[in-house]
């Protein structure tokens, strides 16, 4: 959905301070909470990552010519500065002490030059940086994780180009999947995203993007959408010590064997961008005992398919949001391209993520409503209000549409959304194949990780329950499929959720329209 809601001086925030120090053991929230391991020791970071003062617009900007790339393949740049000379520095993000970042290498002092400008492809609007390749990155020694490459001007001028460095196998780990294919459909990098166009018509709109343009620098998108929805789970789940993979999703959507063997997949706080190979591939996985969890409270929302571009496979995002415009409607409608829940073949998130979008903006207050299940017991009590954890996106658990069941629902919070009372929903079912699957339902989750955040409700008792809840879940995780030791316990007629009857035979929905 549009939403963005993040101020200028948030960004800034979260560049200079919010992720300076490594998450802290959470103190109990009651004394039944359970006693946690001790953390790993973590190495010294490299302190002076973050951007402060990026310069003018276009005074530097970059982009990379693949979103991930496996240890020791070279990465292509693409560089455009006013600045005489710049360097590039690698930074891996993670878990380190008194920083967020570590320094892996740095490039010598490269000769700038402004690049050709924008190209708009007509009929899409879609918009790519015609550019020659700068420099070759080596990344023969840099560990798997997430990577912020800072580029600097001797101009004073700086930028973020994400990129991730990808596990060679998963097998046993928990897989954090970076969620670029929505941070490219709100770049409005040369003037076009998925939502708007220069003159702010929606209706000019792009209806393909592509990877082959630097992100919008003034709203930090990419790397701000990592800093603000990624890096707080990122740092926690590394400071636990549970052995971890990475990847993008643009790698779920082209390897169907990324997930082979791993304990879980993570979706981070803004992951609104699915093709059908990403769903295919992340369901196989669950059914194949793989646990899950979305960490946020809009997935699976918007239906996207790719296209190769002269850079490279899978470089463009086309998402019409509309099945008759789409050309494909006539020619391959199931990879035609309205929301993943509208006509007419609807496949609502709800199949895999078990909630349902509802609404936004909202803000409300997280609320327990099961304390006696194994992630909430001796943490949080029912009715405990957890202030300010429920926005700016919602979902809730909604059996007007096809839902696992048995289905849990742990936190039940009343919001309000456009002048319409409802509840968000965070929600946990398992399947038969013993792997568990968690929906946060609201996208502060990952924010709450973070002891100053949400940064206008920031609430220590809050915080301190949701980092409980997150570590217990990440551990059982680590250990196999959840499911086996948690099987979930429906309370939907409990609660009073409308449709809901005691005692519901189990039922898993296809993830395929009826008929097919």
């Amino acid at each position: 959905m549009k939403k963005r809601w993040r101020s200028a001086a948030l960004v800034a925030v979260l560049l200079s301070a919010s992720c300076s120090a490594a998450p802290e053991a959470a103190p109990p929230v009651s004394s039944k909470a359970p006693t946690a391991p001790a953390r790993p020791a973590v190495q010294n970071g490299t302190p002076g990552w973050e951007i402060t003062h990026p310069g003018p617009a276009h005074a530097i900007e970059g982009f990379a010519d693949r979103s991930s790339v496996l240890p020791g393949a070279p990465v292509r740049l693409f560089v455009s500065t006013t600045a005489a000379h710049y360097t590039v520095t690698a930074f891996r993000m993670g878990a380190y002490r008194d920083s967020a970042a570590l320094q892996v290498w740095k490039s010598s002092s490269m000769a700038g030059s402004v690049q050709p400008a924008a190209v708009v492809q007509q009929p899409t609007r879609t918009v790519v940086a015609p550019w020659r390749p700068s420099l070759d990155l080596p990344t023969r020694d840099w560990p798997p994780g997430d990577y912020l490459l800072r580029l600097d001007g001797d101009n004073s001028s700086a930028q973020f180009v994400p990129l991730t460095v990808r596990s060679p196998s998963n097998a046993g780990k928990i897989v954090l999947v970076n969620a670029v294919t929505t941070w490219q459909a709100y770049n409005e990098w040369g003037g076009y995203s998925l939502y708007t166009s220069p003159n702010g018509s929606k209706a000019a709109r792009s209806r393909a993007v592509s990877f082959d343009r630097p992100y919008q620098a003034q709203d930090m998108q990419g790397a701000g959408d990592f800093l603000y929805f990624e890096l707080a789970l990122v740092r926690f789940a590394e400071n636990l010590g549970v052995p971890l993979g990475y990847a993008t999703d643009t790698d779920l959507h082209a390897d169907p064997h990324l997930l082979d063997g791993a304990r879980a997949a993570i979706t981070l706080g803004h992951d609104e961008y699915w093709s059908a190979a990403m769903r295919q591939n992340t369901t196989a996985a669950r059914d194949h005992g793989v646990n899950l969890a979305f960490l946020g409270g809009n997935e699976i929302y918007r239906h996207i398919r790719f296209a190769p571009s002269a850079v490279g496979p899978d470089r463009v995002e086309i998402d019409y949001k509309s099945f008759a415009e789409d050309p494909y409607h006539q020619t391959n409608p199931l990879e035609a391209t309205p929301e993943w829940r509208s006509p007419p073949f609807p496949r609502p998130e709800s199949v895999l993520l078990g909630n349902f979008y509802r609404c936004n903006p909202t803000r409300g207050n997280l609320v327990a409503a099961n304390a006696g299940n194994w992630l909430l017991s001796g943490i949080v009590h029912n009715g405990q209000s957890l202030p300010g954890l429920v926005g700016n996106e919602y979902e809730r658990v909604d059996l007007s549409v096809p839902t696992p069941r048995p289905i849990e629902v742990l936190f039940h919070s009343p919001v309000t959304c456009g002048g319409r009372p409802d509840f968000a929903d965070t929600s946990y079912y398992t399947t038969p194949s013993g792997s568990a699957v968690f929906s946060a339902g609201t996208q502060y989750w990952i924010c709450a990780l973070d002891a100053g955040c949400p940064e206008d409700h920031a609430d220590p008792v809050a915080h301190a329950a949701i980092t409980a809840i997150t570590e217990r879940l990440l551990r059982a995780y680590a250990a196999g499929p959840a499911g086996r030791a948690h099987p979930a316990q429906d309370n939907l007629a409990a609660l009073g959720v409308p449709g809901a009857k005691p005692d519901p035979q189990p039922t898993q929905p296809p993830d395929h329209p009826a008929g097919q």
